[in-house]
């Protein structure tokens, strides 16, 4: 009898289980789509950052060498501009950004600091988040770190204890 109940138990979850995956949505109401459009039509006279350039190469550099960059940008929108958050694609790349609205027509600067620390090629980025009509804006930076240059010495051939080198490489020229 046991057997029998969790054999019905099974196949009625499977059955539900079965008939979650395959219902299809159904369609919005006019009014709930009258309101999604109302929420994604964009503002005509948002902020709008424009940036000088959004990509900035180091080119081959020292470790150690000063990392820092400045992306100049200007407010060209009918609206102020609020950035809230400016995070990097990791740990060693640190974004500082104006905390204070930009007014439309002014200009601003968000500060990229690269731990050059780290040696070999990179690319990373850093994103914007703000109420600008494109509410993300990436930012790009990359480069080559040089590590210090290597020490040059000449090969040195091993003699074993007790052994007699054969010759002297300072003798005998």
């Amino acid at each position: 009898m046991k057997k029998l109940i969790y054999l019905f138990a099974f196949y009625g979850s499977l059955t539900v289980a079965v008939q979650a995956q395959t219902q299809t949505p159904t369609p919005p109401t006019p009014a709930q789509a009258k309101d999604t459009a109302k929420v994604a039509a964009p503002n005509p006279n948002a902020a709008e950052m424009t940036f000088e350039q959004e990509m900035h190469d180091y080119g081959t550099i020292k470790q150690g060498a000063n990392g820092t960059y400045d992306f100049k940008f200007k407010n060209t929108g009918k609206e102020p501009l609020l950035i809230s958050n400016a995070r990097g694609s990791c740990g060693c790349t640190v974004p500082q950004w104006p905390k204070e609205p930009i007014k439309p027509g002014e200009t601003g600067v968000i500060k990229t600091t690269y731990d050059t620390k780290r040696i070999g090629a990179f690319t990373k980025t850093v994103t914007i988040s703000s109420n600008a009509k494109t509410a993300e804006k990436v930012l790009t930076i990359k480069g080559i770190i040089e590590g210090p240059p290597k020490e040059q010495t000449m090969p040195v051939k091993k003699v074993e204890d007790g052994a007699t080198p054969l010759e002297n490489p300072r003798q005998g020229f």
